[in-house]
């Protein structure tokens, strides 16, 4: 069995963990490196019998693991500083939301950008009001400038230049040439307030979300680790309320989204072992090539089959705007190399 299935299977529950040669560990600390799942991984053995090089590293794991959310919640408090003077309001997205909401995904996940979401009409204000308090631009390319403000679902990225943590400004979750266009407004109105104070999502969008971050928004690179939050999100609201995937149905209808979140669901139960509800498990011919792509990478955490990869990357960008635009800015951007 590959080092990645060997992960997939521990994180399910399929395998035992004691029962792996210390051989087998060098390979599935590798591919769990390289899915930024490491820490993830070590959450979620906390109790199980390991050799002791393996426990010590993934005790390591976990204090690193908790440092950085203790700072990527900082940052979130930064930016709320920031925005709180000029009354503009915003809900926490991804990671951040995760740590805020103290939801089991967040145990050991890597948390980079801090990712924001804004009322449209806030957007320029929000922008001013981070570039007054110490945020700067990463890209400084007018082509990369205009290709985000006119076409994107953010703002181009942002870093502070005295605490080097970058920042995304959305105005909506899929960019706005997408063919799935997702009501930004209700995401935004119908926002629940998290113990911590900030702002999330609430259950139903925060699925929908983590459902299009995946699938329709992306090539599948970190696909391992999205539908890992996937899984325990609906594991978790599930737990918490009965109902709950039959509100998710109808909120990924009012967004868009049922594709998305229906093929999200399949692989969770294909990989992770999710358990879904009736009308969910409907088999569909494509899935076999997204398993694949989520499990190309070998013992030694490379990725492997490129062409499955790239079709892929293709495919991320064919979801994302039309063909004359698609050609358009592929061509801008292979001559500027």
């Amino acid at each position: 069995m590959s080092a990645l299935r060997t992960l997939v299977d521990l994180l399910a529950g399929r395998a035992d963990a004691a029962a792996l040669a210390p051989r087998d560990w060098d390979g599935v600390i590798g591919v769990a490196r390289a899915e930024a799942m490491l820490a993830t991984l070590a959450h979620h053995l906390a109790d199980a019998d390991l050799p002791e090089p393996v426990a010590k590293l993934l005790a390591d794991q976990r204090a690193a693991a908790a440092v950085a959310q203790a700072q990527a919640l900082w940052e979130a408090e930064m930016a709320r500083r920031a925005l709180a003077p000029e009354g503009i309001e915003f809900v926490l997205l991804k990671g951040a939301a995760y740590a805020a909401a103290g939801l089991s995904c967040s145990a050991g996940r890597q948390i980079g950008d801090l990712d924001i979401l804004v009322l449209a009409h806030d957007i320029r204000r929000a922008e001013n009001e981070l570039l007054e308090a110490g945020w700067e631009w990463v890209k400084s390319d007018p082509y990369d400038d205009f290709y985000y403000r006119e076409h994107m679902h953010e703002l181009p990225p942002l870093i502070h230049k005295a605490r080097d943590r970058m920042i995304d400004v959305h105005h909506t979750i899929l960019p706005k040439t997408h063919r799935i266009t997702p009501d930004a407004l209700a995401l935004m109105s119908d926002a629940v307030r998290a113990e911590g104070g900030f702002a999330v999502l609430n259950p139903e969008d925060m699925m929908c979300h983590c459902a299009a971050h995946m699938l329709a928004d992306g090539d599948l690179q970190g696909g391992l680790r999205n539908l890992w939050d996937f899984h325990c999100l609906t594991r978790d609201f599930a737990a918490a309320d009965a109902d709950v995937w039959g509100k998710l149905d109808a909120r990924a209808d009012l967004h868009g989204l049922r594709a998305p979140v229906h093929r999200a669901a399949r692989l969770a139960r294909d990989l992770y072992g999710a358990q879904l509800p009736s009308g969910w498990s409907r088999q569909d011919a494509d899935d076999i090539w997204y398993r694949r792509r989520l499990l190309a990478r070998d013992d030694w955490g490379r990725s492997t089959n490129v062409a499955l990869q790239q079709a892929f990357y293709i495919r991320s960008h064919w979801l994302r705007m039309p063909p004359l635009m698609l050609a358009k800015h592929l061509w801008t951007k292979w001559r500027k190399g």
